[in-house]
């Protein structure tokens, strides 16, 4: 019996090999996907057992056993929402255990997108424990060591394996993210993972030996599972799980010892470090730590000298039988001659630092150190003095990458002549003994939020955040920030122009590669607050202290000036340039667009606490505290801006299409880029693999977010906007231009553009006729009329082009006529286009909407609004 397109009819009762034969001709007409699925489910009505059936198909026919959506996939998909509706062909006992059996012949070569609907038909979670894990020993054994951890994942078996035996093989094929899944829910594998992980990089481990164990190994490259690779895994994972850093003791120690290498480059190399400063941060690293005294001498034999070695042997104690023996020859004879070398350097390189860098230009009795609540009122009085104009800088202890956020040790407010040091460890310490403690929060919070105060920072979001990891009661400050001017904003400008600095009449003495500083290396280029320093006052600042432990009392005398200056700077600058920007190449209206305006970061910026998956302790960066689960307020797409590495140009444009600001790298881009346009202009960096661990350490908390690269681009945008609780309306679809990023749009009725079309075209076709005069739209004219979301009213058209051939936007930019079919103009139901006022593509409305729609359907929030819908020219 056949239908009317010649095709087998199902009938009750009938074969479930002749229902295949049917499903399969409809499967290859791809326009009658709507029939496949009647036929289907009529067909299982039919079946005297519908799961039985299934599995008749499925030994039948090897089509499923590919990537992708098979036939097999799409029946097995609609018999599991079928039987939803049928509950009653539910089977058990005897007959269900004999149908799992013959599953379980099927799963050894079924893909992963088939799983779930075999696993809920079958109800494989309530099979045998033993028979399940016997068949995944099967598969492991075979070599099949991702499907095995799969198959595994899916019946929750990981309670009952050998986790090392089971994550072992998908290290070394490069699945860190299926290791991470399958520890994902159980704390105690977590922690056996980082334990065999951490053993892993002991020095006599071998990992090639290791990988010798697992035969059939695919993909696997020796050289890239190196400890490098191994450390950063394994912090990641410390990080994600919240696991106690004490059960990798060797990982630990390889951390410092590679901050023990860096801080002998920055001290010996770039010489930015001052011994004082270097000797307090190695003493601090290597602690107790036997085996990091050991390396530490071999790295002084190999930087200094004898006389050095000796010295931190005996400051660490350690005893002359562990020692080289020239150290421990050495050990006594040079210690005074090393102490007076170095004092006679520093008096040296304090006399050069007076010549060469910004000098504070007020005496040292106007530097007030304020440790106790009585001091703090002088203080309170000036600074919060109506319509003062306040330098704010902060400092804390470098972290070197280890987990923990910074905490302010020391806020430095500058008025006019005078500097207040603000020591917030003993300030707040104080205030809870007295049972003030909110004392000075409200003190803090009262400045920030006062309008008639203006105040400076430079990068000042990042201050704020430390400030409310300091005290959780200033968390969300930057909300009730009033009158704050950021400097980086004015820096970014400065770099943007292409004025002669000497035009401006100053003297800029910039360091030229040979120069060299007090030591005989070469100073390093300038670059942040020190830059602009030296580009507005002449001299850049000294920043050898900056790495201070500022958490060390007392402050040393260097520490306090370094302080001082760094804040005080802040109002020499602002002065310099309020007075004659243009000199400056800005423009001559700088202190009424910047004084007043707060520097508040969008509320995207306040959600980004956290990293890959939610989990109980949430993303940590450069801090100690830890964050809790609970999700962030939503936010608009408007309020979400990100930049995307160039492996994601895909996400990009998704994101794009919902409304999010998004910035791309190009494909020649290095990644380190997506650092520093995440700092200068505030967006979340999405990236993903191995660039992660280096991007995130450049950004501040919760600032980079890495994607599943073995995931679709769309999928990878639902990740990110349900990550930071983006909620997108059927009113930020196509808000922003998919090309070049731009939200704004000139409306224009369809008998002008088809005026315009024409024209263009025309000029185009006789170069040889009169070219008619510019013709530029007048301000309110039909061109102008506003759209309801993205459009820019009172932008004009203007013939830009000979003969009127290029028409363009006021300000330069010329729309792209010839991209549009002229089919369209003909479409009786199109009223208007919508042009792009960034780089001229015009669009109208068109299908695209529906598609988008129904692809972001489950994250839409829907507020019954009008939509208008885009398509690209």
């Amino acid at each position: 019996m056949e239908d009317g397109l010649g095709m087998p009819k199902a009938g009750a009762g009938q074969d479930p090999l002749l229902l295949l034969k049917t499903l399969q001709l409809l499967w290859t007409k791809k326009e009658m996907k709507k029939q496949l699925k009647e036929e289907i489910r009529r067909g299982f009505a039919g079946l005297e057992d519908p799961l039985a059936g299934l599995l008749d198909m499925l030994e039948s026919n090897g089509d499923w056993k590919g990537k992708g959506h098979s036939l097999g996939y799409y029946i097995s998909s609609e018999l599991q929402l079928w039987m939803k509706e049928h509950p009653a062909v539910q089977q058990s006992g005897m007959k269900l255990k004999k149908l799992q059996a013959r599953v379980f012949r099927i799963l050894d070569q079924c893909p992963a997108n088939l799983l779930d609907p075999l696993i809920s038909i079958y109800q494989l979670h309530t099979a045998d424990r033993n028979y399940l894990l016997g068949h995944v020993s099967h598969l492991y054994h075979r070599g099949d060591y991702k499907e095995a951890a799969i198959l595994s994942i899916k019946l929750k078996l990981q309670p009952d394996q050998d986790v090392e035996k089971m994550c072992a093989p998908l290290l070394f094929q490069d699945k860190i993210n299926l290791v991470e899944d399958y520890v994902a829910e159980y704390p105690e594998l977590q922690c056996r993972l980082l334990e065999i992980l951490d053993t892993w990089c002991e020095p006599d481990f071998n990992i090639r030996d290791m990988a010798r164990q697992y035969q059939g190994l695919s993909r696997y490259k020796p050289d890239k599972l190196n400890r490098k690779m191994l450390s950063k895994l394994i912090f990641r994972l410390l990080d994600r799980f919240n696991v106690d850093p004490a059960l990798c003791p060797n990982v630990i120690n390889q951390r410092h010892l590679r901050t023990l290498n860096y801080l002998f480059y920055k001290r010996f190399v770039e010489k930015t470090m001052t011994q004082e400063n270097w000797a307090d941060h190695i003493q601090s690293t290597v602690g107790e730590n036997r085996w990091l005294q050991g390396h530490l001498i071999q790295l002084l034999l190999r930087y200094c000298d004898l006389n050095t070695a000796a010295r931190w042997a005996q400051r660490c104690s350690l005893p002359e039988e562990v020692l080289p023996s020239e150290v421990a020859d050495e050990l006594q004879k040079l210690e005074i001659q090393e102490r007076v070398e170095e004092a006679t350097k520093e008096e040296n390189y304090k006399e050069v630092k007076k010549k060469d860098y910004y000098q504070l230009p007020i005496p040292r009795a106007n530097i007030r150190l304020l440790q106790n609540w009585e001091e703090m009122m002088q203080c309170y009085e000036k600074v919060l003095k109506p319509g003062q104009i306040v330098g704010i800088d902060m400092e804390w202890r470098p972290s070197f990458g280890m987990v923990g956020k910074p905490r302010v040790s020391l806020l430095q407010l500058a008025v006019r002549d005078e500097v207040f040091l603000l020591d917030l460890p003993r300030l707040l310490e104080q205030a809870e003994v007295k049972g003030e403690k909110e004392k000075l929060p409200h003190f803090i919070q009262r400045l920030y939020s006062d309008a008639t105060i203006t105040k400076l920072g430079y990068g000042m979001s990042g201050d704020l955040s430390s400030l409310a990891a300091t005290c959780s009661t200033l968390k969300g400050m930057d909300k009730q920030s009033q009158s704050v001017v950021d400097l980086l904003t004015i820096d970014k400008l400065l770099q943007k122009s292409s004025t002669d600095w000497k035009k401006g009449g100053l003297k800029v003495d910039v360091l030229s590669p040979e120069q060299s500083c007090e030591d005989g290396g070469l100073r390093q280029p300038e670059k942040g607050l020190s830059l602009l320093v030296q580009h507005v006052l002449g001299k850049p600042l000294d920043k050898t202290e900056q790495m201070s432990n500022w958490e060390k009392r007392p402050l040393r005398e260097e520490q306090i000036l370094y302080a001082a200056s760094d804040a005080y700077c802040l109002l020499e600058v602002y002065e310099k340039l309020c007075k004659d920007p243009e000199s400056f190449g800005l423009s001559s209206d700088l202190t009424e667009s910047l004084v007043g305006k707060p520097s508040v970061k969008p509320r995207a910026k306040k959600q980004l606490n956290k990293q890959e998956v939610p989990s109980p302790s949430g993303q940590q960066c450069k801090g100690s505290d830890k964050e809790t689960s609970c999700p962030p307020a939503p936010i608009s797409p408007k309020e979400f801006s990100v930049v995307c590495d160039n492996m994601l140009q895909g996400l990009g444009r998704y994101l794009r299409c919902l409304g999010v600001d998004v910035r791309m790298l190009e494909n020649e881009d290095d990644h380190r880029k997506a650092a520093e346009i995440a700092r200068q202009e505030g967006r979340v960096i999405l990236t993903s693999g191995l660039p992660y661990q280096t991007l995130r350490s450049h950004v501040g908390e919760g600032r980079c977010f890495s994607v599943n690269c073995s995931e679709k681009a769309k999928e990878q945008a639902l990740q990110v906007l349900k990550h930071f609780n983006v909620h997108v309306t059927l009113a930020d679809i196509f808000s922003r231009c998919q090309v070049c990023n731009c939200d704004k749009y000139l409306k224009v009725p369809k008998e002008r553009m088809r005026q315009l079309v024409e024209d263009s075209r025309h000029s185009l076709g006789d170069s040889s006729t009169g070219c008619p005069t510019s013709r530029k739209e007048k301000p309110g004219g039909t061109c102008s009329a506003a759209q309801p979301t993205g459009t820019t009213p009172g932008q004009q058209l203007e013939s830009t082009g000979p003969c009127g051939a290029d028409v363009g936007l006021v300000g330069g930019t010329a729309l792209q006529l010839a991209a549009i079919p002229s089919g369209v103009l003909e479409k009786a139901e199109l009223t208007d286009f919508y042009c792009c006022t960034g780089c001229g593509k015009v669009f109208w409305e068109g299908s695209h909407f529906g598609r988008v729609v129904s692809q972001f359907q489950d994250i839409l929030v829907t507020t019954g609004g009008e939509q208008r819908v885009y398509e690209l020219s």
